[in-house]
């Protein structure tokens, strides 16, 4: 889920609990073209919208669907859903009942969680998520873990941990968009952010799931200079063979008039989890660089992204996203594969 810098003007039309940007295209190079093929060969069926910036992953037999609120009749906050075959999903309960009282301190007049991230280390399971205000970086990370993701399972409970970090209009970056790498060494990096300066990282502490304090250090992986607003957001970074990819949405996301949102997915890749990154003409993504991978067509489908991807070992490597239907704007989730010719991703329809 996520605000740009400046999108005042569009606050009181965007749907309330739905993400919201500012942005234009420009600064990076086109790849694999808008992909309309995917989009148009939606498949899914079941509880497929309203769906944002949706994480998943698998347990057991059961693949586990996480989203930004979306109000309406779906009741918590964080909602789940869930599959056996990754394309009939149901809901299957929500995160937490109500938001949790301290992210209400710290971010008065809330309406919602944003943007979870799902992943596994330390022998639990780690919903990442962000609490925000539309257009400003008042901004906190959280964290919630669980020894299981199955409802069914009588250990199953959502544990609040609290906060992870959080941003301020004294600070140049916006705390929203974590997403977990588990790297094969076994060290765990957040990447997040949203417009202001891009996007940046952090060493996270497997045993506590909160910042590592022996590394102070704060990356930046990924920026758009010379783009008004830096219009960048809802990374996902994973460890595919020799590289490391970092996936990203461009541009503006909810305008009210979804025939003119241009969020679309990119890729760079890189030899380091801290970057750098470059797209497939070299350019870098501290450069405004990002390789194509997905945009809309704007006839059925438009501004894909809040896009995670999830490497799954036994039922091969998936990418989710949300993207709106034309003309009625709604968000649908997607779940596809992705495959890696030559070294870069693609997304299979």
């Amino acid at each position: 889920m996520k605000c740009g810098a400046i999108c005042a003007s569009t606050i009181v039309l965007c749907l309330l609990l739905v993400s919201c940007g500012r942005g234009g295209y420009g600064g990076s190079s086109s790849g694999s073209g808008s992909g309309s093929s995917v989009l148009n060969n939606f498949h899914l069926t079941g509880t497929t919208t309203p769906v944002r910036d949706p994480s998943i992953m698998r347990q057991g037999s059961t693949y586990y669907l996480f989203s930004t609120d979306a109000g309406g009749a779906i009741s918590g906050h964080l909602p789940i859903r869930c599959s056996t075959d990754k394309v009939s999903w149901q809901l299957c309960g929500a995160v937490f009942s109500q938001i949790p009282a301290w992210v209400q301190a710290l971010v008065p007049g809330i309406g919602g969680l944003w943007a979870p991230d799902i992943s596994f280390f330390n022998g639990l399971f780690h919903l990442y998520y962000a609490g925000s205000l539309f257009a400003t970086n008042t901004s906190v990370i959280g964290l919630a873990t669980n020894s299981t993701l199955d409802p069914s399972d009588p250990a199953y409970q959502w544990v609040d941990q609290g906060e992870v970090f959080s941003s301020s209009s004294i600070d140049n970056f916006n705390a929203i968009d974590p997403n977990i790498l588990v790297d094969t060494d076994g060290r765990v990096w957040m990447t997040y952010g949203s417009y202001w300066t891009g996007i940046k990282q952090q060493q996270i502490d497997p045993l506590t799931g909160k910042l590592l304090a022996s590394n102070p250090t704060v990356y930046s992986l990924a920026t758009r200079p010379g783009v008004q607003f830096d219009p960048i957001e809802g990374t996902s970074l994973v460890h595919k063979a020799n590289y490391y990819y970092l996936f990203a949405s461009f541009d503006d996301c909810c305008n009210p008039n979804p025939y003119v949102d241009t969020y679309r997915i990119m890729v760079g890749r890189g030899t380091s989890p801290n970057g750098p990154f470059t797209d497939m003409s070299g350019t870098p993504m501290m450069q405004g660089g990002g390789t194509q991978l997905l945009a809309g067509n704007g006839i059925t489908w438009n501004a894909p992204g809040g896009e995670t991807v999830y490497l799954d070992p036994q039922g091969g490597d998936l990418i989710t996203f949300h993207a709106l239907h034309l003309p009625d704007g709604a968000a649908y989730m997607f779940v596809n594969s992705l495959t890696w010719p030559n070294g870069w991703p693609q997304i299979q329809p």
